[in-house]
């Protein structure tokens, strides 16, 4: 892949339209597909959930997270208060990922206008709104307090939107799936929130191959582009 597949990719996600990513063939080997989390529709969302496969995820970038004040879980599962109360949480200590050394996971949302929260629609107002109040809490210079405040005010926890936040330094502290979504969006001139999922082989039982992922994007005029392609342009940034 090269800078012509790039820069479409980039045009594409900053006019709300999609675009594939592919991590690397020495990490998961697995293609995402993303969208901007403001360009969120209920057609957005069921097009993830059927031609997917793998774990719908709103991707956050380190600086949302701070905005919003969001713990990665595992940070959560390891406070030596919590696991005194509940000694389950240590003998289920994520020490062993075999892809990586940390969990992005933080929070899952729901926005308090929904109702299950699992429906195409449910999932798109979740994810939209999420998106659409960072920027408006950006724009506006909110402090922590009433960035928190504001979150509470629309969202609860727990909720059928998993988010996954950007390691501190993003891509060149971390080369994971959130951090490769994040840096499309910083790129395109996105909010850092981005929403997609894994693409799973049509029995589930491994990542869509690479081939079928790029004939998936050919088929349906989305732009493909690698991990690498994404950390070579965050460089030059």
């Amino acid at each position: 892949m090269g800078g012509s597949e790039l820069a479409d990719a980039i045009a594409s996600f900053r006019a709300g339209k999609p675009v594939l990513v592919f991590d690397s063939d020495f990490r998961e080997r697995e293609t995402d597909l993303l969208w901007p989390a403001t360009a969120a529709t209920p057609e957005v969302m069921r097009q993830l959930r059927k031609d997917c496969g793998g774990l719908l995820f709103l991707a956050i970038g380190h600086d949302v997270g701070e905005l919003f004040d969001l713990p990665y879980l595992q940070d959560l599962h390891t406070n030596p208060t919590l696991v005194s109360e509940h000694p389950v949480l240590d003998v289920l200590i994520s020490d062993d990922l075999q892809y990586d050394t940390r969990s992005a996971f933080t929070l899952s949302l729901n926005h308090r206008e929904t109702f299950t929260g699992i429906t195409d629609t449910d999932r798109a107002l979740t994810t939209r709104r999420f998106g659409e109040l960072a920027v408006e809490l950006m724009q506006t210079q909110a402090t922590r307090e009433d960035a928190i405040g504001a979150l509470g005010t629309e969202f609860r926890t727990p909720g059928h939107i998993p988010l996954c936040r950007e390691s501190p330094g993003g891509l060149a502290t971390r080369q994971g799936h959130t951090e490769l979504a994040v840096a499309i969006a910083r790129l395109s001139g996105n909010v850092a929130c981005t929403i997609g999922a894994e693409m799973l082989q049509p029995d589930g039982d491994g990542a869509l191959p690479f081939e079928e992922a790029v004939k998936y994007g050919q088929e349906r005029g989305i732009p493909i582009i690698s991990g690498a392609d994404l950390l070579a342009a965050m460089d030059k940034q």
